[in-house]
């Protein structure tokens, strides 16, 4: 009899192993199933690096509505494009590039995702659960004042950090990506090949890279007849990153349309961002012109800093959520929307015209300090 039990069991337990090889097979290829050829439009078939791959991950919002901000000087029109009510937790402006780069790594066959950010960044959020969603592992290397991960605690984005079971590895607050964030990603993908013979994919900063652009050049696409029956002058974006501003400007300079597209800027300078939208220029193909040329950089409206807020912004905040409904936040779009209201009222000869597109890239989660 104990034969026969210890036979019994025997079976059952290579039963349940050739269960669960079967199962994740079954997921892998579901996951592969769910790319999708991607076919750019027209005006953008002449560029170089097009992405083969996009998985759909976003809930597409294409309507153009009045925005009825406070303060505005009568003689303009405010709309508001909604990037931030498109796929629940996992919305905004960086899900649009993560179509194209989680694409990427899941046809690379890639088991883990490593990415980097400050430490309440809405990009390593959205990308640690848009990776589990798809079978990955992420890892974030996150910049901060704490030395040690379990240190940080729950709040904001690193409660949903820590719910999709992301590994954080924490490095000092003012580290440069080039020199210090980057390589250690390197290093990472080297100890996890190393320790588990699986790859990873690494994404930069924000999702900002040649692959990453081609979400908001889709995201052109699809506005540009609205925007063009709405009579839009000018396109006004938050820019952390500098992808999705690329993609914008870009893409307005390819089709040809007359809008001017502004970005203000929430860290980093006008010379960082336009070196960064330069690069991509030539990443993509476009040898002819200049990042100046196509974009108007507004400077100015940082206040203390990245993720620090001061008692202006935050009242500011709470009026355009009193007065439209629209929450912003503190960090990313709350800052944006008051340079641009602020630009409106002081130096209104640097836009184009007088409609006015701000598209809404979606609110951190966390908390202003």
């Amino acid at each position: 009899m104990e034969d026969e039990r210890d036979q019994s069991d025997h079976c059952t337990n290579e039963d349940t192993v050739q269960s669960n090889v079967d199962s994740m097979a079954t997921s892998s290829s579901q996951i592969l199933s769910r790319l999708k050829r991607f076919n750019p439009p027209v005006w953008a078939q002449g560029l170089k690096n097009i992405p083969r791959f996009i998985i759909p991950l976003s809930l597409k919002n294409n309507q153009i509505k009045p925005w009825n901000l406070p303060d505005i000087p009568e003689s303009f029109n405010v709309f508001m494009r909604r990037e931030d009510t498109d796929g629940a937790v996992i919305s905004g402006n960086k899900i649009r590039k993560l179509e194209f780069l989680l694409a990427d790594a899941v046809s690379r066959k890639c088991k883990h995702v490593i990415t980097c950010g400050g430490i309440q960044s809405n990009h390593c959020r959205i990308t640690a659960l848009a990776a589990r969603e798809l079978g990955m592992t992420p890892h974030l290397i996150l910049r901060g004042d704490v030395k040690d991960v379990e240190e940080v605690g729950c709040e904001g984005n690193l409660l949903l950090d820590r719910l999709c079971g992301a590994q954080m590895y924490m490095v000092p607050k003012q580290s440069p990506y080039l020199t210090e964030l980057k390589p250690r990603m390197e290093k990472l993908a080297d100890a996890l090949r190393e320790k588990t013979g699986e790859d990873s994919y690494l994404i930069p900063l924000g999702g900002s890279n040649v692959v990453g652009v081609f979400g908001f050049l889709t995201v052109f696409d699809e506005i540009q007849s609205s925007v063009l029956d709405s009579g839009i002058t000018d396109i006004v974006v938050t820019c952390g990153s500098g992808g999705t501003v690329a993609g914008l400007c870009i893409a307005n300079h390819l089709t040809g349309s007359k809008v001017k597209v502004h970005a203000v800027t929430i860290c980093d300078d006008a010379n960082y961002f336009h070196n960064h939208v330069n690069e991509t220029l030539q990443d993509v193909g476009l040898t002819g012109i200049r990042s100046e040329e196509i974009l108007d950089i507004i400077d100015g409206y940082k206040g203390r800093g990245y993720g620090l807020s001061t008692e202006d912004e935050l009242e500011f905040i709470m009026n355009v959520g009193a007065t439209t409904g629209v929450i912003l936040d503190p960090t990313y779009t709350g800052k944006a929307v008051r340079g641009m209201v602020l630009e409106l009222q002081v130096n209104p000869d640097r836009f184009q015209g007088n409609r006015i597109l701000f598209i809404h890239t979606a609110r951190s989660q966390s908390s202003p300090d």
